[in-house]
């Protein structure tokens, strides 16, 4: 990788240049300013001062004056079609949400729906700069299908829960297998497979059991919610007499493949046991405080080398997919939970972002970072703004000051996806249009 003073030596060959930008490599390297991004394929081939980039020549160039290069950001836990619930079962506790508004739209579902509300949340995500998200849900190929079309990176789940009927587990299991084998590395890549399992207190013991013996032999992860609500705890406690954790470990669930989702209610031990496994975590902070959960102490995991990043939740309880606003709620909140201001710096919440998202999700060796050789998953954010000015610490000025409209282009896996505002691939209003219609027949069911 070039920076600094390197220079290169004859001339190179590039699809798309970006030259002249401010880079934040979030690798452990300094800022570049005036720096530029050499991409060939779906790949960053070369990265670094702007001077090096008058030796190389591209398709396509873009000025980069005014905008800072970040890695794509890494939405590490959402249900993106539930777009289609936005606005739906507000101030309402999380099991009056879950009992009597959620699960009932949710029965009602057609795939056709899912697809319709995915691709909306894809949008989203492209409008706001998250290049790459984790994603549980049912029908989960629909989901894929809307990935594939988007442009998008995702590491999909294909949502498993008994909820009262082991028949009904069974069956969620065998469609998470098939959606596994069908889709698992498609899109050229971009798009992973997980298994799902809701949680310890919709899926048995058993269950669990079986969704652990198939990601261990099909080779995939899995992604579940963990310790979200005391009252979903105490109902495991009382159950089976151990914590989540403690049940999980006793089956032999835990391994650094998992990626739990809140992980608020976690006693010492638990988070102890949690760092011995690498399980993984994904720090939800609107959604927490939406529904009134609480706040996941997220010093204290990373003091035991727990992976953390950070994700929205689902549509219906953040309201939106903006990790820009997860960012700033996500430092904000941990700085009042310890009483202590520094406590989670800007770099430290970018970082969680992007990179430590990225390895969260198994994918820190693909991207997560701006470096030669990863792939070409980026954004440009637009600094030429009353709200980011002036620009004394860029790190604090995208944490706390910019909002996803504030981002420009995405580029992902090498394909510009958003340039100037447009989105190159999908219809806008058309997306918009047949969500909205969608979601209005769901409730009419």
């Amino acid at each position: 990788m070039l920076y600094g003073g390197d220079s290169i030596m004859g001339s190179l060959e590039a699809d798309i240049l970006i030259r002249d930008c401010t880079i934040l490599p979030m690798n452990g390297r300094e800022i570049i300013e005036r720096g530029f991004i050499a991409i060939k394929g779906d790949r960053i081939s070369h990265i670094g001062r702007a001077s090096g980039a008058q030796k190389i020549k591209a398709e396509k160039v873009m000025e980069g004056r005014g905008r800072v290069a970040i890695p794509g950001l890494v939405n590490c836990h959402t249900h993106v079609a539930m777009t289609l619930f936005r606005g739906i079962g507000e101030d309402q506790d999380l099991n009056k949400w879950l009992n009597k508004t959620i699960w009932p739209l949710e029965a009602k579902l057609k795939p056709g729906d899912v697809y319709d509300g995915a691709l909306l949340g894809c949008l989203e995500m492209i409008k706001s700069g998250t290049t790459c998200f984790a994603d549980m849900y049912f029908i989960e190929d629909m989901v894929a299908k809307a990935v594939e079309k988007a442009g998008l990176r995702a590491v999909l789940a294909p949502g498993i829960l008994e909820a009262g009927s082991p028949e009904r587990g069974e069956k969620l299991l065998k469609e998470g297998i098939e959606v596994v084998r069908k889709h698992h590395g498609s899109a050229n890549g971009r798009i992973s497979i997980r298994f799902g399992p809701h949680a310890t207190y919709t899926c048995s013991p058993s269950l669990l059991k079986k969704v652990r013996e198939a990601a261990s032999s099909l080779n995939v992860g899995i992604h579940m919610h963990l310790a979200e609500s005391r009252e979903m705890v105490e109902l495991v406690k009382e159950r089976y007499g151990l914590t989540e954790v403690e049940l999980l470990e006793s089956i032999g669930f835990l391994k650094p493949d998992v990626l739990a989702a809140h992980c608020i209610y976690l006693s010492e031990e638990e988070r102890q046991i949690m760092a011995k496994h690498d399980v993984k975590v994904a720090y939800n902070p609107v959604a927490n405080m939406k529904i009134a959960q609480g706040i996941l102490k997220i010093k204290d995991l990373m003091d035991l080398g727990v992976t953390v990043g950070i994700g929205t939740d689902g549509p219906a309880s953040n309201n939106t997919l903006d990790m820009f606003k997860d960012m700033k709620f996500a430092a904000l909140l941990q700085k009042v939970c310890y009483m202590d201001p520094t406590i989670m710096p800007v770099k430290q919440a970018l970082k969680m972002a992007t990179v430590d998202g990225a390895k969260a999700l198994g994918l820190e060796n693909t991207v997560g970072s701006l470096e030669n050789g990863k792939k070409a998953d980026l954004i440009l954010i637009n600094f030429e703004k009353p709200h980011l000015t002036p620009r004394h610490d860029p790190y604090a000025n995208i944490v706390y000051s910019a909002c996803g409209s504030d981002v420009e282009t995405v580029i992902v896996d090498g394909t510009i996806l958003m340039e100037g505002r447009e989105v190159k691939n999908l219809d806008e209003g058309e997306v918009m249009q047949k969500a909205s219609r969608t979601a209005l027949d769901l409730l009419t069911r």
